[in-house]
């Protein structure tokens, strides 16, 4: 279960406002989507659950707790560039999160465990439509390819929060197509909830349980940092009516 909870939120680089009070409730297994225009702090917000950004101001709470000012294995991440090391396999890059998890010291497992792990890995690469290619390199990959093992290596330590910066920008529209099925696949099987910015509205309408619009709603022109984007729609898809975002 991951139950997310945004109270007043604020992000500021010095004089620099990028996010402002930005008040949201996801419940557990929600498939959020967001667009806005580029510098509305989609970005921002996105690392901000990752853990590797801090709220200058407000919570963010996760089940209830302050989230972890760190990645951790409760949240996944999906860039639109692949973040995969050339001299690993494809099966060597998803037992990696496997061996960090169950041996953080040593990074390997042995034996028995090593074999659990390898199964649990191979179930990985047949879910994604890998597992012909496990003893691949990156450089032998499509970019649909490539894509897939950065999903994999993601969801490999079933997190409870998946976090995607669009990550299918860079595809071809036909293997776009295919990445919608699998991951709407893992999402349901896997009971995730997820987070994706996007600049395809189209998609966000065909993926998300709810779509949120980042922007602004005060503009400076003489001081165009001094405010910040909030969610100006929460839009609820596949059953729901078009609603304009509360500033409370």
């Amino acid at each position: 279960m991951a139950t997310l909870t945004v109270k007043r939120l604020w992000k500021e680089y010095g004089n620099q406002v990028v996010l402002e009070n930005i008040n949201l409730t996801v419940a557990d297994h929600e498939f959020v989507t967001i667009v806005g225009a580029s510098g509305s702090g989609k970005t921002t917000f996105l690392k901000m659950l990752l853990g590797i950004e801090q709220p200058s101001r407000g919570q963010l709470l996760i089940d209830d707790k302050p989230i972890a000012p760190e990645p951790d294995q409760q949240r996944g991440i999906v860039f639109q560039r692949y973040s995969l090391f050339p001299h690993l396999s494809v099966m060597d890059h998803v037992l990696l999160g496997l061996e960090f998890q169950g041996a953080p010291f040593v990074g390997r497992l042995f034996g028995t465990r090593r074999k659990q792990a390898v199964e649990k890995a191979n179930e990985m690469l047949n879910s994604v439509g890998l597992y012909q290619a496990r003893d691949k390199y990156p450089a032998q990959l499509s970019g649909g390819m490539q894509q897939r093992l950065s999903i994999a290596q993601s969801v490999i330590c079933e997190p409870k929060i998946l976090l995607l910066d669009e990550p299918f920008g860079a595809l071809d529209p036909g293997i776009t197509s295919d990445m919608h099925d699998l991951i709407l696949n893992l999402w349901e099987s896997r009971r995730m909830t997820i987070f994706m910015i996007t600049h395809d509205v189209q998609e966000s309408f065909k993926l998300g349980t709810r779509l949120l619009v980042f922007d602004k709603l005060r503009h400076d022109p003489q001081s165009p940092e001094a405010y910040g984007a909030s969610i100006t729609y929460d839009i609820p898809l596949r059953n729901g009516k078009k609603t304009q975002a509360s500033a409370a």
